[in-house]
């Protein structure tokens, strides 16, 4: 099968199965989230009639959760997930922290650690939710004062401790609230399967997909990656594409595709960043258009799933331009995208 058309599906591009912002989180195990308001779009896309309402209600409710679970980089997950995704990738994640943490001098002993966080609970427990600036003040009126870069890292070290998780839905700010008011309490996940249970969810979602683009996503070792993919092996379908072996869950879907298809991509879209073989869906001479080597990635145009463009917003209005040579696109295709778009900023 084409790998253009299975990710389209699988990624609910094209064709979407689902209505609530919810359920498409999670089928998709882990979602980009770097920029707070354009993930917004990356998840309502995905949805039958797409809501920014719904998604911010889902949002609120605890069954969509934002923080810093695999490759240290803010995702989108489920809220039923989001604890056995934190005990799946901690480790790695605290390591990666710490080298932070030493590039930039920083160092924070347990004590003050331990310290900070009280400051943080007791707030939560009084406020319900907090902002970056909330947790500045209560830590002053503690007598404790620190720039924004080591209250950063106070924050995140909250989230790997299992305290924090994403609060409210606000227009411009990230807030946190605590986990244990946030998320109902769930039963552990042994690691076996865990890795399973990822594995699934990666490759029904964003197959066809390598192993390596596995081990990118999830940022985990390529030994447990290995471990969820053999376990979940009698479920996958093998694909070879151009000399990589490719994987598909058997219960993926092959049909829906229909050429002419216009797709307002995101920033940090699953669709790009959840694979290290991007040439699937960009050709290498225009990768520079849809990303730079520092991992800067800017919304895109699609058309039959392949970059073709960029778009920006300015005035809440989308704008396109095309950069690959000999494509024109389809007016009709782009004022429905267009109108989806907006549409969507308005519900």
């Amino acid at each position: 099968m084409n790998p253009v058309s299975a990710r389209l599906l699988g990624q609910q591009l094209i064709c979407p199965q689902f209505v609530s912002p919810h359920d498409v989180v999670e089928w998709m195990g882990a979602m980009q989230a770097q920029e707070y308001r354009m993930v917004r779009w990356a998840v309502g896309m995905r949805t039958k009639k797409p809501s920014a309402k719904a998604f911010e209600k889902d949002y609120n409710d605890g069954r969509i959760v934002r923080g810093h679970l695999f490759r240290t980089t803010w995702q989108l997950v489920a809220g039923e997930d989001w604890r056995w995704m934190l005990e799946l990738c901690r480790d790695n994640a605290l390591r990666g922290l710490s080298g932070w943490m030493t590039s930039s001098g920083v160092s924070i002993p347990r004590a003050e650690q331990d310290a900070v966080q009280r400051i943080f609970s007791d707030f939560l427990e009084r406020n319900r939710i907090a902002r970056k600036s909330d947790f500045a003040a209560a830590l002053a009126e503690k007598g404790i004062t620190m720039d924004d870069h080591r209250l950063s890292y106070h924050i995140r070290l909250g989230e790997y401790s299992g305290l924090l998780c994403s609060g409210d839905l606000f227009p411009m700010k990230h807030s946190y609230a605590l986990v244990s008011e946030k998320l109902p309490g769930r039963s552990p996940v042994p690691r076996d399967e865990a890795l399973a249970l990822l594995a699934r969810k990666y490759f029904r979602s964003h197959g066809t997909a390598t192993l390596e683009d596995f081990v990118w996503w999830s940022g985990l070792g390529r030994g447990d990656c290995r471990q969820g993919l053999e376990a979940i092996r009698g479920e996958l379908v093998r694909e070879d594409w151009k000399g990589l072996v490719m994987y598909r869950h058997q219960d993926a879907r092959t049909r829906g595709f229909r050429r002419g298809g216009v797709i307002l991509l995101p920033s940090y879209d699953e669709y790009l960043i959840g694979y290290k073989s991007r040439q699937v869906s960009v050709h290498p001479d225009h990768s520079h258009h849809a990303h730079n080597q520092r991992g800067i990635f800017w919304p895109v145009v699609l058309l039959d799933g392949v970059v073709v463009g960029n778009w920006s917003t300015p005035g809440g209005v989308p704008g396109i331009e095309v950069f690959h040579p000999g494509v024109e696109l389809d007016e009709d295709a782009v004022l429905a995208e267009t109108a989806r778009y907006r549409k969507f900023m308005r519900k």
